[in-house]
């Protein structure tokens, strides 16, 4: 029997969000307005998929370093739970918490 399945937006949201918030640093999402979920924003052209988060940062942290282990954390985390390959990871700190 063949058939197709797919994984919500929502789903995949949830995914880069979780893996972010892993991150030592990492305060939280910063909620936006659509088409942000959750501090996550997911866009989709041609079987590709990118990735932008909105982040709290905490005082002290690096902020580059941060963002490079939550670039690392979220397409690891979206290739094994999913099997999506993230090709670009966006990391925005709108806060300093």
């Amino acid at each position: 029997m063949e058939g197709h399945a797919s994984i919500s937006t929502d789903v995949l949201s949830r995914y880069a969000g979780d893996a972010a918030r892993q991150v030592d640093g990492v305060r939280g999402l910063v909620e936006r307005a659509l088409p942000y979920r959750r501090g996550v924003k997911l866009d989709f052209d041609d079987g590709r998929v990118t990735v932008e988060l909105r982040l709290a940062v905490a005082w002290g942290a690096s902020i580059p370093n941060v963002g490079r282990e939550v670039q690392e954390r979220v397409r690891e985390y979206l290739e094994r739970m999913a099997d999506v390959e993230a090709t670009r990871v966006d990391v925005v700190v709108d806060e300093i918490a």
